[in-house]
């Protein structure tokens, strides 16, 4: 944490507590990224000037309460920065005064600071890697780059995979397939041929048929034609050219005997026979 040790030792006799040694860490880590601090409280003040050190008062509020302001090193942005003590937790805020925009931060003190040993920096920090990477991805805006600092576009994108990722309502994008389109039929088969076989119930395109063809059902054949007619049954030309025929009795001869519809039985006027 180079630089840290520096401004930890010109702050060292002021913190008096463990709130106070989180706070110093996380004002470095903006520092890093690029903001200066500009001074303490909500409000500025005529002698604001831009610095890599904390102001005199940054830790005088006894409610342990911190306020300081920040700006950026190579723009007009200024953030507000403020933590408030809860328990064994210190609650960060950062709002950009621009844009309105917050963001939080909540920190268990115990996890990163050694209660007993504020005025030895070489022990006083623990788990400083997972405490940087925090401060880092929820509490600095854009990744820790400064409002004005331009990004390339792969880093963008990166960045908005990262919000749709988290986002536990979001559905998938489902990508259209990449490269050419595959080759589902042979080009000198006319198109919308695919599934012509299915729908012909004589096979008379090359396989297909009905699932239960009884025309193939292993008995002999008579090389019935639907078109022709049925004699007897259908006139010729009733059953067009190729269409799909179920055959509804017995074809290629007449049904044998009278037909027992000729002639209505006795009584057939009296409906309540």
């Amino acid at each position: 944490m180079a630089g840290l040790e520096v401004l930890y030792s010109c702050v060292g006799g002021s913190i008096s507590c463990p709130q106070d040694a989180v706070v110093c860490f996380v004002h470095w880590e903006m520092i890093k990224s690029g903001y200066r601090c500009i001074g303490s409280g909500d409000e500025p003040k005529g002698s604001d000037k831009k610095s890599e050190l904390l102001p005199t008062d940054w830790n005088s509020n006894r409610e342990e309460l911190y306020s300081l302001r920040y700006k950026a090193k190579d723009s007009e942005t200024q953030l507000l920065l403020k933590a408030i003590s809860v328990d064994s937790t210190l609650i960060f805020n950062l709002m950009n005064s621009g844009t309105q925009q917050v963001s939080d931060l909540t920190v268990n003190i115990s996890d990163h600071v050694e209660a007993d040993q504020l005025h030895t920096f070489e022990s006083v920090f623990k788990d400083t890697d997972s405490l940087s990477e925090k401060v880092k991805t929820q509490l600095l805006p854009a990744q820790g780059r400064a409002p004005g600092q331009r990004t390339s576009r792969r880093d963008e994108e990166d960045e908005r995979r990262r919000r749709e990722d988290s986002d536990p309502l979001r559905i998938p994008i489902r990508q259209p397939r990449q490269g050419p389109p595959p080759h589902w039929r042979d080009p000198m088969v006319p198109p919308f041929s695919v599934g012509g076989a299915d729908l012909d119930p004589f096979g008379s395109r090359g396989g297909g048929g009905m699932i239960l063809d009884p025309l193939r059902s292993g008995y002999p054949r008579s090389g019935f034609d639907p078109s022709s007619g049925i004699p007897d049954i259908l006139p010729p030309g009733a059953v067009p050219q190729g269409a799909r025929f179920d055959p509804f009795g017995p074809v290629g001869r007449p049904r044998p005997g009278p037909d027992p519809d000729h002639m209505p039985p006795p009584g057939y006027d009296d409906m309540f026979m």
